[in-house]
């Protein structure tokens, strides 16, 4: 039984090794426009023009030093569990804002 699968094992890498897996969610967004569920905080914080939409419509949240540092590695859906001033239709508007800018590539 074990000489099977060795020889399963060898017949795949002879094909071609490994099946290619897809590109994770997050690779797509560098063509793309921010959102507010997949855009590390971090990023948009870099962008001026995002963190001008963020510093307008949460300044409370913008201007929290936990939410610059810690939140860096955060999408703004979830720091909506932290913050009760993001709410959906808060999200809703940050998000239509974001649209608004042109996409970052």
């Amino acid at each position: 039984m074990r000489k099977i699968w060795i020889g399963i094992a060898l017949a795949s890498l002879a094909s071609g090794g490994l099946p290619t897996l897809a590109a994770p969610a997050y690779a797509e967004e560098a063509s793309t426009h921010y959102s507010v569920s997949t855009t590390l905080i971090g990023k948009l914080l870099d962008d001026p023009a995002a963190a001008e939409v963020m510093k307008r419509l949460i300044p409370t949240v913008y201007a929290n030093e936990m939410f610059q540092s810690m939140g860096r590695d955060q999408t703004l859906k979830g720091v909506q569990q932290y913050e009760t001033v993001l709410t959906d239709e808060k999200l809703a508007e940050i998000q239509a804002e974001f649209d608004k800018l042109p996409a970052k590539k």
